[in-house]
């Protein structure tokens, strides 16, 4: 008991100084203009983009993806290139079909079958790139999205501001809801908060901003500069989650970041990446513990600290990496809530007074206060985002996040034991549905 209200004591301060941090820099620009489509300034020297889309066994989505992304995009210039694999004859299919109508796509077959990692597919569209650019074609930036995105119509243009002098920019992501699944909607709870005030607090205190792998734009000089580094291949093919990695690599190089969270001045929509995330409890539980095992777990091996006297930067690379130990923590603290009516009755039944202890009564008031103060900033984050319904449930959805961690979480450890045992690198992917792009657009 005591052990899990000591952590669930630290957590919940770490998370207040967030909060309290997100509300301090609100309050000081309170009377700033909020960006908007309408405000954002024109591009010193408008460029084009490169929109990279791996795609492993997408035959279901990648077509429709494809189609609406070239439909949706207002961008003058730019060029989609996805990537495919020999072996995934219903991909190429799919890719092609929607490729032989628009000239801008691209679709680039692998030299290996798959699946690989998304990194190696990667680092073949980057190659795909270069041969382009070798023969004149000058790109801005290489934009990355995933197989199942609702691209925003205005992205590339906000891109091509926002990336003047920056190195990475960064969108925010919106899981779409699935009616009638907690295990779908929690995801827009966690999206909306980690997009409305974590990341926005780490661009704030100069901390390095990884990278969500879709719905980001890297300026394609420092990706080249990474490349030089490794044998032509920016994206790291030996790492889980190459996308936060990136964006730590590029920090420690130097280059700047933003998170953009710009809206729309008609609608008050923001240019954001929609998608479906997975609806069922197993493979919710695959996709977190992919997620722990590559930040958590391999990443800290990869990655380690940041610069020495870098100390927001340090904070913030614990957090991501404090995953396993929170769950530990939450899995004694349930235990604790479990077997404490059970000591009460026991106490009753043979007449023996409950111990006055006035230490435990402290902290499980202070982190009930910690905990209802947690739930209301995810309420608020969902409600600007999804309406106040929606908000109301993420209320219940926050255990069944819980949850999903718990479950995850011997998966996440026992998968990294194999990657140290010398177990090889496989795309460990979900299966994706394309949404309806009018209810899409209405998030």
């Amino acid at each position: 008991m005591l052990f899990a209200a000591t952590g669930l004591l630290i957590g919940g301060i770490d998370d207040l100084i967030v909060d309290l941090c997100f509300l301090a820099h609100r309050w000081s620009k309170r009377k700033a203009v909020r960006p908007t489509l309408a405000t954002l300034p024109r591009p010193a020297s408008p460029g084009a983009f490169a929109v990279f889309v791996a795609a492993w066994d997408e035959e279901a989505v990648i077509g429709g993806m494809l189609a609406a992304a070239v439909a949706r995009f207002e961008h003058p210039d730019y060029r989609l290139y996805v990537g495919v694999y020999p072996n995934d004859p219903g991909t190429i299919a799919a890719a092609t079909a929607v490729a032989a109508t628009d000239s801008r796509i691209r679709v680039v077959i692998g030299s290996r079958d798959g699946p690989t990692t998304k990194a190696d597919c990667l680092n073949t569209l980057w190659t795909a790139l270069m041969r382009d650019e070798a023969a004149g074609r000058v790109t801005k930036a290489v934009v990355l999205h995933d197989a199942e995105d609702v691209v925003h119509p205005a992205e590339l243009t906000v891109f091509d501001t926002m990336i003047e002098g920056r190195s990475v920019v960064q969108l925010p992501v919106l899981p779409l809801i699935r009616r009638g699944s907690m295990v779908s909607a929690h995801y827009a709870d966690e999206f909306s908060y980690a997009h409305s005030v974590q990341q926005p607090v780490r661009a704030m205190l100069g901390a390095a901003m990884p990278l969500a792998g879709t719905g980001c734009a890297i300026a394609t000089p420092i990706l080249a500069a990474i490349a030089a580094e490794r044998d032509g291949a920016p994206f790291d093919e030996s790492s889980l989650t190459e996308d936060y990695e990136l964006g730590l690599h590029v920090a420690a190089r130097g280059g700047g970041s933003c998170f953009a969270r710009i809206r729309d001045s008609h609608d008050g929509s923001l240019v954001a990446v929609r998608a479906y995330f997975p609806d069922a409890l197993p493979t919710a539980t695959r996709q977190k513990a992919r997620w722990m095992t590559g930040i958590a777990l391999a990443g800290w091996d990869r990655t380690g600290w940041g610069r020495p006297l870098a100390l927001a930067d340090h904070w913030m690379r614990m957090r991501d990496r404090r995953a396993l130990v929170s769950v530990l923590v939450l899995a004694v603290a349930y235990v604790a809530v479990l077997l404490w009516p059970l000591a009460v009755v026991l106490h009753w039944l043979a007449g023996t007074p409950v111990a006055d202890d006035r230490l435990a009564t402290w902290l499980l008031t202070t982190t009930s206060v910690l905990l209802g103060w947690r739930l209301a900033m995810r309420a608020v984050c969902t409600a600007r985002d999804y309406g106040w319904r929606e908000a109301a449930w993420s209320l219940p959805r926050f255990f069944v996040g819980n949850l999903i961690s718990l479950i995850a979480a011997p998966r996440a450890l026992h998968r990294y034991l194999k990657l140290l045992r010398g177990a090889p690198l496989v795309w460990d992917k979900t299966r994706h549905e394309f949404p309806d792009l009018d209810m899409a657009s209405n998030v």
